[in-house]
Formats: C-alpha cells, sequence, structure tokens
C-alpha cells in the first residue's frame, strides 16, 4: 500500500512541475485591487476564479480517480471480486461527485444570471 500510494505522489508530483514552470500563463485568482480600491466586480471576479480553479481541479482529479479505477478492475481479473466492487464503488463515487459539483456550478450560474436583470449572459460579464 506504502509503495503504491509513494508512486501515486510522484506521478502527481510530476504533473505538477510543468505546470509550476509555466506559471506565467496562469492566470491569478485574487485580481489586482489595493484595499479601499477593491469594488463589487474584484469580488465577482475572485469569486468566479476561485470557482473555475475548483472545477478545473475537481475535473483533472476526476481523470485520475477513474483512471485508477479503470486499473483496478483490469488488474484485479476474473476471481478477485473484492477489487472489482471496490473498483465499481470509485467509479460511482466519482460520478457522482462530479455530477454533484458540475450541477452545484449549473444553479449557481442560473440563479445569479437571473437575479441579475434576467440577461441571458455569463454574471461575470457584468463587470467586464
Amino acid at each position: 500500500m506504502g509503495m503504491r500510494l509513494g508512486a501515486i505522489a510522484a506521478f502527481l508530483i510530476g504533473l505538477a512541475v510543468p505546470l509550476a514552470v509555466s506559471a506565467q500563463i496562469i492566470p491569478t485568482i485574487v485580481p489586482d485591487c489595493n484595499g479601499p480600491n477593491c469594488t463589487v466586480c474584484h469580488l465577482v471576479t475572485l469569486a468566479q476564479n476561485l470557482i473555475n480553479a475548483g472545477i478545473y481541479i475537481s475535473v483533472f482529479m476526476s481523470a485520475i480517480f477513474f483512471a485508477y479505477a479503470g486499473w483496478l478492475y483490469l488488474a484485479s481479473g476474473m476471481e478477485n471480486i473484492g477489487d472489482k466492487n471496490r473498483a465499481k464503488n470509485i467509479f460511482k463515487n466519482v460520478a457522482v461527485g462530479l455530477v454533484i459539483i458540475l450541477g452545484a456550478w449549473l444553479i449557481v450560474d442560473t440563479i445569479v444570471s437571473r437575479l441579475i436583470e434576467g440577461a441571458y449572459l455569463p454574471w461575470t460579464a457584468l463587470c467586464q
């Protein structure tokens, strides 16, 4: 178990290294404002950036867990029912979690865009 966890950690670190090197192309999460110069638009931009970062991370982690569950399912063979059931549970839990996260984003986006004058545009476009 420890060796498998170490391999997963090394794999994730290997994936993160290119992101750290190309940090100049990743937008900042916190918008530039100086204390009293911050407006509501800065808060909306911060909220949108946090939501986007959360969605990106959850989709990325979902792909990793789907791949892990698929590997576990294929490696279990015909006789190991326990690992197959574990892989199926991982598939199910990741799919349900991803649907909940994306559904929550859709609900929040729909409610906020309806509250802001019923416009059919993204609510973050109001401050641009």
